[in-house]
């Protein structure tokens, strides 16, 4: 007679989910908080049923019967037995709700799509129809500023509700990934105000929140972490650091991106930037560069971001796994991934300055950078072995194959003759005279 509801208990231990019952002593932790199946195990032990169990069957039966009135009141006497000792969890539960019921991260994307459609028809309607143009990347950038105060919203509250710094798992890391790609995109705009930056902050959000919002599919996002990431120093340092290279890296390859489909389209890399309203004739002659020269000085000067910081942050890891694991490097496949995005960024700055490549070799190898970060990001975590298992995923692989497929022809397209470059194919098919001894430009 006993043996069966002690097995149906243990079974529910083994097959729960949440830690639903606090401990009766306030003042131990959140790891002493049990399943309902531990504290009916329990009960045989101490011959007296937990009152939080009792409540919680009390909510379960109202609700099975569809007793509302009756489930109400199991609410209000749950919250009555909480409330003396454990109001701060009450507290973090009623925001949690509040996050949960926002969706701020949702909004933030809807509001990314909008902007990406006004800036996209911004730059499409760049030459023909100016004035057209700039209101709509007027348009476009604002729309970015409430998004990016809605994402800004969402990661910040999220880190006050876990008490951790802003990346702790793979789904935190696309928001956090979104998050800098916008702040980047933006600063890129006030420098350039082309629209650019308005592409590049626009996409990125919207699709790194995407990424997020599939991720979050699986279940939890704000799980108890490992014991070897519970540490907060780390995830602020080397965590974040690692990160803002990922996302430097993704964001000069979305400039690079735009490049290549700007000029294969249409003839606006070889127009002169337009200089802001009321700026008069001072501001043209500050910004005598094309826009395609100014798009390879975006990438360039975020590709200098992107190796310093995924360096810091590689280094920063190596000290981490010293300390957890007793040696500073040991080929682990996510190791492998961040060395890679360090050496390939250190590649096209040093095919810069060798001037083995200009500004559209820059580009392809910035856009193959994407490749690179993304198998770094994702594509370890597929392979199922290593120390970062924590971080391993089985899911998504399609679409790593897709992106990779996607990046591998546009960079087959940036690869195409100059004179099937709309933006360069006058120039490539008669070049202007140059001066004795003088060598053409090239794009």
């Amino acid at each position: 007679m006993v043996a069966l509801p002690i097995r149906q208990f243990e079974f529910m231990d083994q097959a729960g989910y949440a830690m639903m019952v606090p401990p009766l002593d306030p003042s131990k932790g959140r790891e002493h908080w049990l399943k309902v199946g531990a504290s009916l195990l329990e009960t045989f032990q101490s011959g007296q049923l937990h009152p939080a169990v009792t409540n919680l069957a009390a909510l379960a039966t109202a609700f099975r019967q569809g007793n509302a009135p009756e489930f109400n009141r199991a609410v209000a006497d749950y919250r009555a037995w909480l409330q003396p000792n454990f109001d701060r969890e009450l507290a973090k539960g009623s925001a949690e709700f509040f996050y949960n019921d926002m969706k701020p991260f949702l909004h933030a994307m809807i509001i990314y799509i909008f902007a990406l459609v006004a800036g996209a028809a911004g730059l499409a309607t760049f030459t023909l129809f100016p004035n057209l143009s700039e209101a709509l990347r007027r348009s476009s950038f604002y729309l970015i500023l409430l998004a990016g105060i809605v994402h800004t919203f969402g990661l910040v509250f999220r880190m006050v509700l876990e008490g951790r710094p802003p990346v702790t798992n793979l789904y935190s890391s696309a928001i956090f990934i979104g998050w800098a790609a916008m702040i980047t995109g933006i600063i890129i705009e006030r420098l350039y105000r082309v629209g650019i930056g308005n592409l590049v902050a626009s996409a990125a959000g919207f699709v790194t929140l995407m990424i997020a919002h599939n991720l979050a599919i699986g279940g939890d996002t704000m799980e108890m972490l490992r014991a070897v990431l519970d540490t907060n120093f780390w995830l602020a340092t080397h965590v974040v650091v690692i990160t803002l290279g990922y996302a430097a890296t993704f964001a000069a390859g979305s400039v690079a991106i735009i490049y290549v489909l700007l000029g294969v389209f249409t003839p606006m890399l070889s127009e002169r930037l337009r200089p802001t309203a009321g700026a008069g004739t001072k501001a043209a002659a500050a910004h005598p560069a094309t826009i395609g020269k100014a798009l390879a000085r975006m990438a360039y000067g975020i590709v200098c971001f992107a190796t310093l910081f995924s360096f810091v942050g590689t280094v920063l890891g190596g000290i981490w796994a010293d300390q957890s694991w007793g040696r500073f490097w040991g080929w682990d496949p996510k190791e492998n991934g961040a060395l890679l995005i360090v050496l390939w960024n250190a590649v096209i700055l040093h095919a810069r300055w060798g001037g083995l490549v200009r500004d559209r070799g820059i580009m392809n190898l910035a856009i193959f950078g994407n490749i690179i970060t993304a198998f770094s990001w994702f594509g370890v975590n597929l392979l199922g072995i290593g120390l970062h298992s924590y971080g391993f995923t089985d899911s998504g692989f399609k679409y790593l194959m897709f992106f990779i497929g996607s990046q591998a022809a546009l960079i087959l397209l940036g690869l195409l003759p100059l004179t099937l470059w709309r933006s360069f194919r006058d120039a490539a098919k008669s070049p202007p005279p140059t001066a004795p001894g003088a060598q053409p430009v090239k794009a």
